[in-house]
């Protein structure tokens, strides 16, 4: 990089050095004095980075995140803004930290939407930290091995500077995927014999083996096979899962909790759990494999702290062979003795019915299916699917995901969704649905006489999931060529909408750039 503000997206496939291309960098900046920033996702990939820079670097290293205390927050900020830490190292909201010598700005899985801060102040730290280098005068790296549709078009229009690194380290190369068409092979307890027959495979040669289901709890559904009954969440448009360890049905958007009923309370019949959640597969795991150790790696097993450190290190040292787990699993960590992932249900995803749907299973497909083989081990991924000749499924098995990004770019162009359009999203709640569509009603009124030409204004409609936690819930969309036509209403209509007389019994946002249009 040259003096001063340059961003580069360094598009490398999973094991191909992303993190030893930050240690570069980061220890030229350390050799001219200056401090390093650098962001994560999530809170559970920082002891493990912590760790690999103490063990390179013999400097002090911030940590930030939401699970610290007030007072190591405090430290940590204190740190950073003395300049005594020469790394600072966090989740979103570290892109917040003052330096005193600021020298060089990383985004390690710039496409995860958790950098996307939902509820309160929303911001994006990924965006934020485009604009803070600009402002600092550094160089951004944002790296990915499955970057952002947006990313990818700001390289292509020369915004950024792409980097790409196309090969693993080591002998390994890329994982061969095989399809398990579930037509054809019964799954019980979401295991086909394919993929057991595989286990013990890999099991056999030694390696270790990574079970992917992003889907925690015992089971999705609890029904009455007589009636046809499914017990439902009373606050919700939801279902509520059973978690059968805890004996409760909790739901998992109002984290509502209620014992599991003995009889359909209908018919009185025994009610059945349908369908998988991590909870039972495990078991399905352990009974298969009785003589394996098994990791389970999801929110309900890590919420004690430094739960995630420690069954991340019995990974790690072999102690024990089968690790399984949600989407926790797919972001940055390193497995060097996993040969195997199974992806128990692929079908997640592939019929959503939000745009960037289709984006979001082709990353955390990338993502899962990188933890296989890396240095000299061969890998392998196993995909059980009812839909084996989908399209998106064939191309990022038979095309990659560089080509799925560019078909999915073009469809992106052609209906006019981001990054070839601008949005931001007005969502509305309350405890009775007729005042979420009055409200609504009146503001998109307000907004089309305001709006300039080519703005469109779409809704109001219900949000996909109408009621949370007993209160209803609706949307509004705006939809701009270009940011400038956005920002052209934005500031008149927001404090228009702040006028309506009916403001004061709802509760609204408004939503810039959203990243999900729930």
């Amino acid at each position: 990089a040259a003096q001063g503000f340059q961003c580069f997206l360094l598009d490398g496939v999973t094991g191909s050095g992303k993190t030893e291309v930050y240690l570069r960098g980061i220890e030229k900046v350390l050799e001219a004095g200056r401090q390093s920033l650098v962001l994560v996702p999530e809170i559970g990939l920082t002891p493990q980075l912590l760790e690999r820079f103490q063990r390179r670097f013999q400097v002090p290293v911030a940590l930030l995140h939401s699970g610290l205390s007030d007072g190591e927050r405090l430290r940590a900020f204190t740190a950073a803004s003395d300049g005594t830490a020469a790394i600072v190292i966090g989740t979103r909201s570290a892109i917040f930290a003052p330096l005193a010598r600021p020298g060089l700005i990383v985004a390690d899985e710039e496409h995860d939407p958790s950098y996307k801060q939902q509820e309160g102040w929303r911001y994006s730290a990924r965006d934020l930290a485009v604009w803070r280098a600009r402002e600092l005068g550094v160089p951004l790296v944002l790296g990915s091995a499955t970057p952002s549709l947006e990313s990818i078009e700001n390289a292509r229009s020369g915004r950024y500077t792409r980097l790409v690194l196309p090969s693993r380290t080591g002998v390994a190369g890329q994982p061969r995927v095989s399809l398990i068409d579930l037509r054809q092979h019964v799954a019980r307890e979401g295991l086909t014999q394919p993929l057991l027959a595989a286990i013990r495979r890999h099991l056999d040669a030694g390696g270790q083996v990574l079970i992917y289901l992003n889907r925690r709890g015992y089971a999705p559904v609890l029904m009455c096979p007589g009636c046809g009954e499914v017990v439902e969440c009373r606050r919700c448009d939801a279902r509520m899962v059973l978690h059968q360890q805890r004996g409760l049905l909790i739901c998992h958007h109002c984290g509502r909790e209620r014992p599991v009923p003995a009889q359909c309370p209908e018919c009185a019949a025994e009610l059945k759990a349908v369908g998988q959640g991590t909870e039972r597969l495990e078991r399905a795991l352990a009974a298969a494999f009785p003589d394996q150790q098994i990791e389970r790696i999801d929110r309900d097993t890590t919420r004690r702290r430094g739960e995630i450190e420690r069954r991340l290190r019995r990974v790690r040292d072999e102690e024990a062979r089968i690790l399984m787990g949600t989407q926790m699993l797919t972001k940055g960590h390193d497995f060097p003795r996993v040969t195997l992932v199974g992806i128990v249900d692929a079908d997640q995803g592939l019929f959503g019915s939000d745009f960037r749907s289709a984006e979001r299973l082709a990353q955390s497909f990338v993502q899962v299916a990188g933890r296989a083989g890396r240095a000299q081990h061969p890998g392998e991924v196993c995909l059980q699917t009812m839909f084996p000749e989908h399209p998106l499924l064939r191309v990022l098995i038979n095309e990659g995901y560089a080509q799925f990004a560019t078909l999915a770019l073009e469809e992106r162009r052609q209906a006019g969704w981001p990054p070839f359009a601008c949005l931001a999203l007005l969502r509305v709640e309350a405890s009775q649905r007729p005042q979420v569509f009055g409200f609504l009603q009146e503001a998109a009124a307000l907004a089309r006489e305001q709006a300039p030409a080519g703005l469109n204004v779409l809704g109001p409609a219900s949000a996909p999931m109408e009621r949370r936690a007993g209160r209803y819930r609706g949307q509004l969309l705006l939809q701009a060529g270009s940011r400038r036509e956005l920002q052209q209403l934005l500031p008149a209509w927001r404090e228009a909408v702040a006028g309506i007389e009916t403001q004061r019994r709802v509760r609204w946002s408004l939503d810039i750039d959203p990243v999900d249009l729930f």
